[in-house]
């Protein structure tokens, strides 16, 4: 991540995202500030705090995908969370510090992987060697038994051992590595770790005790095995996975994962708007202010325990984004509007953009269902008429209706293509051609029916 520039992030992101490039611009600068503040001197590096941001846009235009997108661009832990689902401590709901343990989960599982394809290589040997022990297991020794004292010893010719064996085990090797023992059975233990079932009705904050209490148990009871009779490919799979498992060191993936949290952890925290309310006492929206004081210790930087250890969220980059209808970003409380010093807004969709989004991105809608249709033999082929026409319904029912952004279009290209999905598999004709004609006809009743459309589309 360290050479890409804030222009090639850009381009990098155009790649998906149609439009929004104000958006495209601030995210690529946050991003490109932590390579920065890395190549600082230590001495000032953890006074350099994140600018987090907040989009500000309606639904369908792009937010989501943009963080996103950028995680994955820089290999990041990313977590999206809807900010509804927190509730002030007290209150029966999720606690907001769960998005850190929840990032330290999925951090954990990122590092695993990649250490588990490191290896990968020395486990498959070391799971071939132990097969091939399965398919012939090797000889016993009969046990020595012990000559009464004072009785004299027989020496014993000791000779070479024969070759036969490892002949025989070098040509299973064979037989395995060139699949000629796929139909062949083997009997293996499989290992099986029995824990009791613990449940925990508990209020917030207590979210991870039932799987403490799990690895708890886990390791107090004895591993259970049960003896299986499986496949040869389904035993070398088994053996490679429990191998690669060994040569993992598991105290250095949570030590990297930890720290690829604190200094490169990105939290997308969508639908902020809908706890911008304030100055409720009672009724439903009581709890919003408070989950905006709960949310500021977690952004300003603190450290939440985990049960892989100590998480500080000083440099954790937050997005927040919201369509800010009935609320706007200066009603959040002050100190929580101090901490999202960016604010970026995202344009509504014109229908040139709908064009775009249906034909421009890297596997673009057209594209999806093309290569879908493919697996029935059939050759699906969308003029630009089409296209069109699809682009222009589908701004038309946005502004009749809800405005949903580009998750109209799916929902107009499911009920276009509906008939042909159906009968791909039964049809006879492999060529199908979609113009403007085609589309009118499956859609232009619903579209001039708004009632309809309100619930079709």
């Amino acid at each position: 991540m360290h050479y890409l520039t804030p222009r090639e992030i850009v381009s990098e992101l155009d790649k998906y995202i149609v439009g929004q490039d104000a958006a495209k611009r601030t995210v690529a600068i946050a991003l490109r500030n932590r390579w920065r503040r890395q190549q600082v001197p230590e001495s000032i590096q953890d006074e350099i705090a994140p600018k987090n941001i907040i989009m500000i846009g309606p639904t369908g235009v792009g937010k989501t995908e943009i963080s996103r997108r950028l995680a994955r661009l820089a290999q990041s832990p990313f977590l999206k969370v809807e900010v509804t689902k927190f509730t002030e401590v007290g209150y029966v709901g999720r606690d907001v510090e769960s998005m850190i343990r929840d990032l330290a989960e999925l951090a954990i599982n990122m590092i695993k992987a990649e250490e588990k394809q490191k290896v990968m290589s020395r486990a498959r040997e070391i799971a071939e060697e132990r097969l091939l022990d399965l398919l012939l297991p090797p000889k016993t020794e009969p046990p020595k038994t012990e000559e009464p004292a004072g009785q004299e010893k027989i020496l014993e010719v000791v000779r070479r051992p024969s070759p036969e064996p490892l002949s025989t085990r070098e040509k299973l090797r064979t037989l395995f590595q060139e699949g000629k023992l796929e139909e062949r059975y083997v009997d293996m233990e499989v290992t099986q770790r029995s824990v009791p079932m613990v449940e925990i009705f508990s209020t917030v904050g207590m979210e991870e005790m039932d799987f403490n209490l799990k690895d708890m148990f886990g390791n107090l009871f004895p591993k259970k095995t049960k003896r299986r009779k499986v496949k040869v490919p389904e035993a070398f799979e088994i053996l490679v996975q429990e191998e690669s498992q060994r040569l993992i060191d598991m105290d250095k993936v949570t030590e990297e994962a930890i720290r690829k949290v604190e200094q490169t952890g990105i939290i997308f925290l969508d639908e902020i708007d809908k706890i911008a309310g304030r100055g409720s006492s009672h009724g439903p929206d009581v709890s919003r202010e408070g989950v905006q004081r709960d949310l500021l210790p977690i952004v300003e930087g603190s450290t939440v325990t985990t049960k892989y250890g100590m998480v500080r969220t000083d440099h954790i980059l937050f997005i927040a984004s919201g369509a800010f209808h009935n609320s706007k970003p200066s009603d959040l409380i002050p100190e929580l509007q101090g901490r999202f010093p960016i604010r970026v807004e995202l344009n509504s969709l014109t229908q040139e953009d709908f064009i775009r989004i249906l034909t421009e991105p890297q596997a673009a809608l057209i594209t999806q269902y093309c290569e879908l249709m493919k697996t029935e033999g059939i050759r699906l082929t969308f003029l630009s008429e089409a296209v069109a026409e699809i682009a222009r319904i589908a701004f038309q029912v946005n502004l009749r209706t809800e405005n949903i952004g580009a998750r109209r279009l799916h929902t107009i290209m499911e009920r276009l293509l509906d008939d042909l999905s159906f009968e791909a598999p039964d049809r006879a004709e492999k060529e199908c051609t979609v113009n403007a004609d085609y589309v009118r006809n499956k859609l232009s009743a619903i579209e001039e029916n708004e009632d309809l459309s309100r619930y079709i589309l």
